[in-house]
Formats: structure tokens, sequence, C-alpha cells
């Protein structure tokens, strides 16, 4: 007799509390959370799909779940996950990170915000769900999310999101929108480091800062001692060249009228990315504060990990996942088949033996049952 598969997922899941009454308790609970998250790991992406990828692996889920009726009913699914309490699901989601994957200290997360756009109901007037997101960059994870409340915003959801996670002396970036006072305090508190992107949304020190540094190239700096560092790199027919200057001095920071607001200030930054295709070369400047020591090169890292978030999870989550074209939407079930695409994001990112994209992970897994006990086995 085969020995039963065990993964991390039962462990860390199965205290979730019951949303549903006694009567109606066909199927176990967690039964129905392994087999979605199977499912959204092999392609699934409603609960339709799901029910049908239960019912397709059903002698191979009954080596891993007791399974007491069978496979769910997809209307099952439907009403587990949309009474399911999006806060609890997402506490065990921020306890199975750490405990499942090795989160190095000091690593670079970049926050910021997506809308699930397919998740508004203009019958009952629901707006559409948009939520802030931790993402790992080098270690391409997410480590937690949270929605943002109706009536309220981003920036406000940001210091919330940051005091669920261990940070571990990391560096938060963000962008523009996120450069703001209560978050670099919300940061430090946590024991970790900002590097927030610096616009125009905070005209007098974007004005200041970006001055100091167009005065200090302009005389080739001479009064300024800037740190600097430069790469370059070619690929498909374009080269990209970086160089990025920090600056601590504390005299060169007296410029910054309302410095001493700044919890933590001690880095103003400048990044300058020369782009040359076919002929065509295009600049573009970025200017940054943060609270880390002068270091041009840990500057242009954490810049260029905090852009990772657009391509490394918003991105995956539109084209593989087609987040943007679910209609999921009824009561918590939006928020929870989010926390549920980051549950299969994470494992299948963390899979490393295939060599292929997420999508081509995805189909694999489906056609596989040895890979995706491989992908759950993280």
């Amino acid at each position: 007799m085969d020995e039963p598969i065990r993964i991390s997922l039962v462990e860390h899941f199965e205290t979730l509390e019951e949303p549903r009454i006694e009567r109606s308790k066909l199927h176990n609970l967690i039964d129905i959370i392994v087999i979605a998250v199977c499912g959204a790991i092999c392609g699934a992406d409603s609960w339709v799909e799901i029910a049908e990828f239960g019912k397709a692996k059903e002698e191979w889920l009954g080596k891993v779940l007791e399974l007491p009726n069978g496979i769910p009913a997809h209307d099952t699914f439907g009403r587990g996950f949309r009474r399911l309490d999006p806060e609890q699901f997402q506490l065990r989601f921020l306890e199975w990170v750490p405990a499942v994957f090795r989160v190095t200290e000091g690593p670079v997360v970049a926050v910021d915000g997506k809308q699930l756009r397919g998740s508004h109901d203009q019958g009952p007037g629901k707006s559409a769900i948009h939520r802030v997101s931790a993402w790992a960059s080098h270690h391409r994870l997410v480590l937690g999310q949270l929605k943002v409340e109706e009536k309220s915003n981003q920036i406000k959801a940001i210091p919330a999101l940051l005091e669920l996670l261990d940070l571990k002396a990391g560096i938060v970036t963000t962008d523009a929108m996120g450069c703001q006072k209560a978050i670099a305090q919300s940061v430090l508190s946590t024991g970790g480091d900002y590097l927030f992107a610096l616009k125009e949304n905070h005209p007098q020190l974007y004005e200041e800062g970006h001055d100091l540094f167009t005065l200090a190239h302009q005389e080739q700096f001479r009064h300024v001692r800037p740190d600097f560092f430069e790469t370059t790199s070619k690929g498909h027919g374009r080269i990209e060249t970086r160089r990025g200057w920090s600056i601590s001095d504390p005299t060169s920071l007296n410029v910054l009228r309302d410095r001493d607001q700044w919890p933590g200030l001690q880095t103003l930054g400048m990044l300058i990315s020369e782009r040359s295709v076919a002929g065509h070369t295009s600049t573009d400047t970025h200017d940054f504060i943060s609270s880390l020591p002068s270091d041009a090169r840990r500057l242009l890292d954490g810049a260029r990990s905090h852009w990772s978030i657009e391509n490394g999870l918003h991105w995956v989550l539109d084209v593989s996942f087609r987040e943007d074209f679910s209609r999921v939407r009824m009561d918590h079930a939006a928020h929870t088949f989010a926390i549920l695409r980051h549950l299969a994001l994470n494992l299948l990112k963390q899979e490393r033996s295939a060599k292929v994209g997420v999508k081509a992970k995805r189909l694999k897994a489906a056609l596989s049952q040895d890979y995706l006990l491989k992908v759950l086995s993280q």
C-alpha cells in the first residue's frame, strides 16, 4: 500500500476557523483549500475549473486528503472561499511563507499596489478590490498582501502590511506614491530601512534634492563627494547603462529644509539610465531618498529590484493567471482567491528544476503528477 503523501499546506492551513454551519459540512475545509491550491497551480482559474481538476485527479488527491465525500462541487468551492475569513487566511499565508521558504536576512522588499479589475460588481455598487503586496525581489517570493479598504487608500494600507512582516533588516522600496513620512516611520519601526522613489508629489523635497545633484554635476562634483557606481548590460540589440550617485554628507543635506521631518533620512540618491536601441538613445533620471548610509551600488540594486515587482509579480498574475479577467467577486471570494493565486505563484516560482516560465510550469504540473508533487513539496 502506498504511503500517504504529506505536504506543508495541510499542517499550516488545517487550523483555519470553519466558516460553514455544521449540517452543510460534507467536505473537510482543508480538502477544499488544498484542492483549490493544486488546481490554481495546474491552470484552473475559476471554481468550475478547480472542481473539474479535482474530479480528474481524485485518485491522486485521495493519497493526500481524506475526501470523505469525494470531490466537492464547484458551488461548494465558491461558498467555502466566499465565507472564509480573509484575515485568517492571510495570517496563515504569512506564517507559511517563512516556515517553508528560506528568506535570508536583509531582503529587498518591493511594496506596490494592484487592482483586481474583474472584482467589481455594478449591481450592488461594489468597486474593484485594490491590494498592496510585499515582494521579496531577490527571492522571487510574495511575503504578504493586504486589501485596501473601501474609502481608504494605498498610503494607509502599506504601514498596516509592514506591521505583519518580519523584515529582518530588509530594505523596503516603494514608488513615489509610497514616499510618505508615515510609511518611512513604519519601515524603521519594523527593523528595516527604506529606499523611496522621489517625485513631484513632494515638490519642495524633490526640487531641493534634484537641484543638489544638478548643481553637483555641473560643478563636476568639486564640492560634493558622492558615492558612485555604474553598470552596463547588453542583450536583444539593446545596451543599457545605469549610473548611480548617493550623498549622505550632512552639510550637503542641509539644503533640505524639512529633512528633520523625515524619519531616519540620511541619503539622497540619483539614478540615470541610458538605453540605446537601433542607434536611438533615451535617458531617464530617477531620484530617491533613503534611511541607508550612502552606497550607490545598493541604490542601483534596490531601484532595479523594485521594478521587478511589475514583471515578476503583477505581470505574471495578469498574463499567466489571467487575474484581471477573473469574475470571482461574491463576498470575500475575490480577496481569498487573490491569496490563493499568491500561494500557487510562490510554489511555482520556488520550483527551479523546470527552466521555463510560470505558464509552462502550470501546464507541466497539470500533465505530470510527479511534477505537481515536486511543486507542492517546497
